[in-house]
């Protein structure tokens, strides 16, 4: 299969390796910063069992016409609605195309624009973009899992090609109820994280775990009042995750947060408050971690008009 990935940072640039290395017709759709470095320097990619810099294909534009099997799209929510501009001349009747972004917000853009060509798809994955803008995978967890939106099967030739050395790669006949269940943790690690400014062993020292637990509850109970109740499974691991003693776990919006990077706030936060208040779920600490996030990016947005003045 002819694959296009759309970014290579900490996600793209991880996932995209491994398919590389495994042989796979792989191309990046880049900016021209990212793709003047990718084509001097190569992809730089570490891991607990690799550290190698491969020898990328990278564009910036796709040409009419230049058609791709499978499109994963492997940006942040802010940079969602440039792609699906962008990746349209690489749609042919055939594609089809991956999100792996946090939420549900990116899979209704998607599916407006392309239809049944959409799947749904989520990573599990410890991965930073170092300064040397190197991916690096920080812990063995490298998992994939993939679905039809409708629950119908997946294609062989795309299982065969993101079956790889490196990814753990399943298939679920219920990939929206996964995503809810991914995206009731990761709001739940935003809201903690991001209202007490801190690591996870921190606010449990200062005594913070049952708003952690409460937070992990409002979560949970918007997703149930949409359809999708997280599994007993997917509870008690955001539990562990999110009071384990000593733990340095923050989420990567509050890391986005302190660095001034693009955030996935209102794609994460901002749309499950939405939906809390449409089904009548009360949600106070995703509303107060949401208020957070808004304030600090008006002041910062305030702060940069001064300096620019």
């Amino acid at each position: 299969m002819r694959i296009l990935i759309v970014g290579a940072g900490a996600t793209g640039g991880a996932f995209g390796a491994r398919l590389i290395q495994a042989g796979r017709d792989v191309t990046f759709l880049v900016r021209e910063h990212r793709a003047e470095q990718l084509r001097s320097e190569g992809l730089a990619f570490s891991a607990p069992d690799v550290t190698t810099r491969l020898d990328v294909r990278c564009v910036t534009s796709v040409a009419q016409g230049d058609v791709y099997d499978l499109i994963i799209i492997a940006v942040k929510a802010p940079a969602l609605d440039a792609a699906i501009g962008t990746i349209r001349p690489a749609v042919g009747d055939d594609t089809l195309i991956l999100p792996l972004l946090n939420g549900m917000r990116h899979i209704e853009a998607l599916v407006e624009v392309f239809g049944a060509r959409v799947l749904g798809g989520l990573v599990k994955i410890v991965a930073t973009l170092d300064r040397n803008s190197q991916a690096v995978q920080l812990t063995t967890l490298s998992a994939m899992t993939i679905g039809r939106l409708d629950g119908g099967e997946v294609p062989d030739a795309v299982r065969e090609a993101l079956d790889v050395p490196g990814i753990h790669l399943s298939v679920s006949g219920d990939i929206i109820g996964r995503l809810w269940e991914k995206w009731a943790f990761i709001a739940s690690a935003g809201v903690v994280s991001c209202l007490f400014r801190g690591e996870v062993g921190d606010i449990l020292e200062a005594g913070g775990e049952e708003q952690i637990l409460q937070a992990i509850e409002e979560c949970e109970r918007v997703a149930a009042a949409a359809g999708h109740t997280v599994g007993r499974q997917g509870h008690e691991g955001s539990v562990a995750m999110l009071t384990e003693p000593g733990s340095h776990f923050t989420s990567s919006l509050y890391r986005d947060l302190r660095l001034g990077d693009p955030l996935e706030a209102e794609h994460i936060l901002g749309d499950l408050a939405h939906r809390a208040r449409s089904v009548g779920v009360p949600t106070p600490l995703l509303d107060a971690a949401l208020l957070q996030v808004r304030t600090h990016r008006v002041a910062r947005a305030r702060t940069s008009a001064g300096v620019s003045a």
